[in-house]
């Protein structure tokens, strides 16, 4: 029998491994208050093939001519995930994209071989000034994939499909919810679910066997399992084993589910860098301070 024909309550729950509170938010540039949920596990196998998430709470920034964001910088070997809660993010890189980004869009950019870019909040709505939140998450390559060309995927709202939950719904970025497929392209299979649930609201998530799964709460309160109470700014890790998780909101809430395949493969990480050995680190860097990786 395959996941999505299994009654859901047959399932064995993955169990809850440990539930991480946010260290202290610090500035990415000078557009982006982030708080990097995944602390000391960040960069580590035992949540790929996930690697990193910054989440900016809604922030009011003044009117400005210049916007703010981050400047030119490189990147290698894994892809980044920008999903836009609030305000838009103007991105542009050296293999020749750029785009504007607004509530409840996504860009995924394949780093692969070599990349720089940039990213600020839009020129018009620097302008304006307003509330700006995001998230960004960094997904991992297998080795045989870090010399991909680079990519990029421009994912607007209206595309993205909607799964009705019980008081809230969840948008199937990437992966499967009972056969309800995100449009992201993947290097390897994964989920990565935006979900949000009113006081009330519960889902119960079909997630593999075998998949580390990740439960970020960016506000709200949630019940998971029935049994562990989890608020705002913390991250649940779930085991491997078991087949589904259960949330109840307590308070409205809004969350990202992660899970997939892992790449059991070491990671080397320096910076913007992340291979698979210190050389290829090494090697990384030499490749950006010669101009392999373009021109912005």
């Amino acid at each position: 029998m395959s996941l999505n024909s299994m009654p859901l309550n047959s399932m064995p729950l993955k169990s809850v491994t440990q539930i991480i509170a946010a260290p202290p938010p610090h500035w990415v540039g000078d557009g982006f208050l982030v708080s990097p949920l995944f602390a000391d596990h960040a960069f580590q196998n035992g949540i790929s093939p996930f690697l990193m998430l910054d989440y900016a709470a809604p922030r009011q920034f003044k009117p400005s001519p210049k916007p703010p964001g981050v400047g030119v910088h490189p990147h290698k070997g894994f892809e980044t995930v920008t999903i836009v809660y609030d305000g838009e993010v103007e991105h542009r890189d050296s293999a020749g994209n750029s785009g504007v980004i607004g509530p409840g869009d996504v860009q995924w950019m394949t780093a692969g071989r070599g990349i720089l870019h940039e990213e600020f909040h839009s020129r018009e709505a620097a302008k304006r000034g307003g509330v700006v939140s995001m998230a960004q998450l960094w997904v991992n390559l297998r080795a045989g994939d870090k010399s991909a060309a680079p990519g990029y995927q421009d994912i607007r709202n209206a595309d993205i499909p909607r799964v009705q939950l019980e008081g809230g719904e969840t948008r199937i970025i990437a992966g499967d919810h009972n056969g309800v497929k995100g449009p992201a392209k993947t290097f390897t299979r994964m989920n990565v679910w935006d979900i949000r649930l009113t006081a009330g609201g519960r889902a119960e998530l079909p997630l593999f066997e075998g998949d580390p799964a990740i439960l970020a709460v960016f506000s709200g309160a949630v019940a998971v399992n029935g049994e562990k109470l989890v608020g705002a700014s913390h991250v649940v890790m779930f085991a491997r084993g078991g087949n589904r998780i259960a949330i109840e909101a307590k308070e409205d809430s809004q969350l990202l589910l992660l899970s997939g395949e892992p790449i059991d493969e070491p990671i080397a990480a320096y910076g913007p860098f992340v291979m698979n050995t210190q050389n290829e680190i090494r090697q990384a860097m030499e490749e950006f301070r010669a101009g392999a990786m373009g021109v912005l």
